[in-house]
């Protein structure tokens, strides 16, 4: 994306690349320019999926499985956002997961569910059926999955999407076209 070093899209690179170094301080300096554009793409995974978190806490949670990797390895700014959408996926999977743990008893006592406690649930289960047809589309293309956690999970353009796995725009929008429609099959499937 040809940003330069005084660009925050270029200092975020310079970070980036700190960190992997071991540049002291590096990782603490990048959460206050990578934090706004997280919470957009907080937002965006959260749009469709109301109940389920707070934009704050995805990006919060997402951060923190950053911080606790021992050898980052992002190759620069576009690559660090789809690791991050990556990541925001698997948190609301696993909450999903938990909710319809929960759901199923999961120890608790059963409570009466409101219509909106109802909306909820019905879209954790949603979500894991995506993840489930997600998973069956990995094994036969693992690019196709990346390029549907950019794209819809993360909200990025073709453009950015092309940028961040470093293919051509006609690629894309090529994959994302065979995605879409492997995944409308998989998901009209009956279930049993």
């Amino acid at each position: 994306m040809g940003q330069g070093a005084s660009e925050p899209g270029g200092e975020i690179t310079r970070l980036l690349l700190g960190w992997r170094n071991g540049e002291a301080g590096a990782v603490e300096r990048i959460f206050p320019l990578v934090y706004n554009e997280l919470r957009v793409l907080a937002r965006h995974q959260l749009r469709k999926r109301p109940g389920s978190l707070a934009s704050g806490s995805l990006v919060h949670e997402a951060y923190v499985r950053f911080v606790d990797q021992t050898q980052p390895d992002f190759r620069d700014r576009n690559h660090f956002f789809a690791v991050a959408s990556q990541a925001m996926r698997c948190i609301l999977i696993d909450h999903a997961r938990a909710r319809c743990a929960l759901k199923r008893g999961g120890g608790a006592e059963r409570a009466a569910l409101d219509e909106r406690a109802a909306a909820v649930e019905a879209r954790a289960e949603e979500l894991l059926v995506i993840d489930e047809a997600l998973s069956k589309l990995e094994a036969l293309d693992p690019r196709l999955v990346e390029i549907v956690q950019l794209r819809f999970f993360g909200g990025l353009s073709v453009e950015e999407t092309a940028a961040a796995l470093d293919v051509s725009e006609r690629t894309v929008k090529r994959d994302w076209q065979k995605a879409r429609a492997l995944l409308r099959l998989e998901l009209s499937a009956p279930r049993g």
